[in-house]
């Protein structure tokens, strides 16, 4: 397929036209069949026209469908025997052509920015034969582009911050906007930015969107943040371009350009002498406009007669300045200080040292006020020592105390007798003299620790304390005796001289060079054949044998007194006696049996036979108990008496009974019986507080009024009785109660009466007495006659 020279003369005119008045380009499909051909020396190919691509305008909103290019075959004749067909992307979809003229036109509106250009292949067939005249060629179609997309900003909103006091230019933030249409045709995405809000404190560069700040030393103390509008616009910023905008907030960060400075030059605070040590005395603060690090700030007491007495502090969260004490106020010594305090800022900063010196100066005045204090001891702590032999009355030490007020109050002494609760001493209440008022004894309590309470004469609220300890210093008043319970033995086959026992002392006493003990045995006990005692020198002695041929028969046990003398002054003894027994042992020397007793035991019978005998017995004792406890039991009267108490029959409300025929619930006879006398009983159920007197006989009187009395005579019974439950229980079968339409509905009389009668009218009360009218009615359906 190709074109002839005066059309595509004709093609390029009109195409440089449709260039010039739309934007558009196209081109006609044609195919330049001349062969190349080959020159001496070198080979060349023929140009020819490029006609393998179409341009085609986006977004065309016309009602036609839109011409995009002609294919045109040499081989057509224009004879209508050659068709053409189309195939590839957006083929018979958003392309179509005419078969036989070749015409190409779009059906669909084109967005460039979902697809710039279709590949398509066309082809010419015969149309009798359907055969292909020429080879098939493949073309693209180029969607033109037209500025319909505006700038956008995919970024924004931005936030951006500065410091304060910045010189001007100083950049802030860069914002991008970003246009779809094709950069590389046109002006249509183009972009220039401009600010339309924040003038004239920011500006923005016109190309690279780059904000700066306008105007020098803005102070983030007069205005924090700012709100910028930035515009993009395409088409360079020409009329008719498309725009977008975006915010921007600048906020100012804080420097420090702004030194502490105290609201006044002068505090004073009023304190009592008697609060404690690091209390606070008062807080005090330097403002400071800036923020965070830049606003923190360290104080310092710098001159004054308080250096000593007081020191000051800084509070982290709050900047404050907190004085506290020192040492002790006293109203008496001195009445008021002075102190020259300094805040200044922690972190300075060298480009605003202009603006004057970082820190600042107060003066605090703190007076003293006089508060009534309580007596003081001229010692926190008292050590006194006293013999445990002192007699009662003695004096032991004293203590003094004085009001520190400028009344100078007199003071009286006693002694806080939770410390002191067998009151072992005494105080004089003028003097502070401490006697004894007991007897004491080192060996129960060798310290003392008592409190002694010093108060005011004049207001005896004001009272101080002062601490006393009281050694009782040690006099010899115990004996010497064993240092424990010797269990001792001796073998029935020991040898004479050997050693059974070592014994030792103890003293309760606690001499001031130890203890020194000396044994023997007493005077009795000195001559005996069986042991002897040898004293060690060490605080201990060794029992020890005399003789061989113990025998536990003749004699199983022995007692040898033992006489102990301490190294006291005067000496105190004492007589321990050493239990020894007899006992067979061994080929080691090992106690085996110590009881004597075993040889009288009768032959046959051994310990666990004797234990077993003694089980079986106790066995036997124990199931005759059970038996006789038993038929007590079986023998005790029910503890309710069926015949005289009838409170306790159960009647179930969902059934309606048996009628006059139903004589097992309840004895009848008793109900109708209007005579009987009833005895006073008293609940078996409960203990009853309150004892009642037996009742009068009843008289024949009309049934209603015996049966209101025996109603409101057992709810007065169970109201005044607290422990009896609400007697809830009683069913009455002869008392209606008064005014009842139905009068008494009772069958109780039909017993031992041959009364006729009339319940004919039962049927004429409904049908919640129909029951009742077919078990008394008289009709020929009636139970009873």
């Amino acid at each position: 397929m190709k074109l002839g020279k005066v059309e595509f003369c004709h093609f390029l005119q009109i195409l440089a036209l449709f260039l010039c008045v739309s934007g558009m380009t196209q081109a006609e499909l044609s195919r330049s069949r001349s062969k190349p051909y080959f020159q001496s020396g070198r080979t060349r190919t023929k140009r020819s026209w490029v006609w393998n691509q179409f341009f085609v305008l986006e977004e065309y909103m016309g009602t036609d469908p839109l011409y995009v290019g002609k294919l045109h075959s040499d081989v057509d004749k224009g004879d209508g025997s050659i068709k053409y067909i189309l195939s590839g992307e957006g083929a018979s979809s958003i392309f179509i052509i005419d078969e036989n003229t070749g015409d190409i036109h779009a059906t669909k509106r084109l967005d460039r920015e979902e697809q710039a250009y279709y590949t398509l292949r066309a082809q010419a067939l015969d149309r009798l034969t359907n055969k292909p005249v020429e080879p098939e060629s493949e073309f693209v179609i180029k969607i033109q582009d037209i500025n319909d997309n505006e700038p956008k900003f995919l970024d924004g909103p931005y936030t951006a911050g500065v410091p304060e006091m910045s010189p001007v230019g100083t950049s802030v933030v860069q914002v991008t906007a970003t246009d779809a249409d094709d950069p590389t045709y046109g002006n249509s995405a183009r972009v220039v930015y401009s600010i339309l809000q924040g003038q004239p404190y920011f500006s923005v560069e016109p190309k690279t969107g780059v904000i700066k700040t306008a105007l020098p030393n803005m102070d983030r103390e007069a205005k924090d943040q700012y709100l910028l509008v930035i515009q993009a616009k395409d088409m360079v910023g020409q009329n008719g371009g498309l725009s977008g905008t975006t915010s921007v907030t600048v906020t100012l960060t804080d420097v420090n350009d702004n030194p502490p400075r105290f609201p006044r030059r002068s505090y004073q605070y009023n304190v009592p002498e008697s609060l404690p040590v690091t209390s606070v005395v008062a807080r005090i603060k330097a403002a400071d406009a800036d923020v965070g690090p830049n606003a923190e700030m360290e104080y310092k007491i710098v001159d004054g007669d308080g250096l000593g007495v007081f020191k000051i502090s800084v509070d982290k969260d709050t900047q404050e300045g907190i004085i506290t004490i020192q040492k002790e106020l006293d109203y008496e010594a001195k009445t008021s200080y002075t102190l020259r305090i300094e805040a200044a800022n922690m972190h300075v900063d060298p480009r605003f040292l202009s603006l004057g010196p970082f820190s600042d100066m107060t003066t605090v005045k703190i007076i003293v006020e006089d508060v009534d204090e309580p007596p003081v001891f001229t010692s926190r702590l008292y050590t006194m020592v006293v013999s445990e032999a002192a007699k009662v009355g003695t004096i032991i030490g004293t203590v003094a105390a004085h009001d520190p007020d400028a009344s100078n109050s007199p003071v009286r002494y006693s002694i806080d007798r939770n410390t002191d609760l067998e009151r072992y001493f005494n105080i004089d209440a003028n003097s502070g003299v401490i006697t004894a008022a007991k007897s004491l004894d080192r060996e129960t309590n060798a310290v003392h620790n008592i409190t002694v309470l010093a108060m005011e004469s004049q207001n005896p609220a004001q009272i101080g304390r002062g601490y006393v300890a009281i050694t009782i210093l040690d006099i010899n008043d115990n004996a010497p005796e064993f240092a424990m319970e010797y269990e001792t033995t001796v073998c029935e086959n020991a040898q004479p001289g050997q050693v059974i026992q070592k014994i030792s002392a103890i003293d309760k006493d606690d001499p001031p060079n130890g203890h020194q003990f000396y044994f023997s045995l007493t005077a009795e006990a000195a001559n005996n054949h069986n042991f002897t005692l040898q004293d060690n020198k060490d605080n201990t002695a060794t029992v020890l044998t005399r003789r061989n041929g113990f025998r536990r028969q003749e004699q199983s046990v022995f007692y040898l007194p033992i006489f102990i003398v301490d190294s006291g002054s005067p000496s105190l003894s004492s007589t321990n006696t050493l239990t020894i027994r007899v006992c067979d042992c061994d080929a080691d020397g090992m106690a085996q049996t110590c009881n004597a007793e075993a040889y009288i035991l009768p032959a046959g019978l051994s310990t666990g036979a004797l234990i077993a005998i003694l089980a079986c017995v106790l066995t036997l004792l124990v199931l005759v108990l059970l038996i006789v406890s038993m038929r007590r039991r079986k023998k005790e009267p029910l503890i309710f008496d069926e015949e005289r108490d009838i409170r306790e029959n159960i009647v179930r409300y969902d059934d309606e009974g048996g009628g006059e025929e139903d004589t097992e619930a309840f004895d009848m006879a008793a109900l109708r019986n209007l005579n009987i006398i009833r005895d006073t009983k008293t609940r078996r159920d409960v203990t009853p507080e309150i004892q009642f007197l037996s009742r009068p006989t009843f008289k024949s009187i009309p049934d209603n009024v015996i049966f209101r009395e025996f109603i409101w005579e057992r709810l007065k019974e169970a109201d005044v009785d607290p422990c009896a439950p609400p007697y809830d229980s009683l069913q009455t079968y002869a008392f209606e109660g008064n005014g009842s339409v139905a009068e008494s509905l009772s069958s109780l009389d039909s017993i031992s009466s041959n009364s006729d009668q009339n319940y004919d009218y039962l049927s004429d009360w409904g049908p919640r007495f129909k029951r009742l009218a077919d078990m008394y009615g008289t009709g020929p359906d009636c139970l009873y006659s």
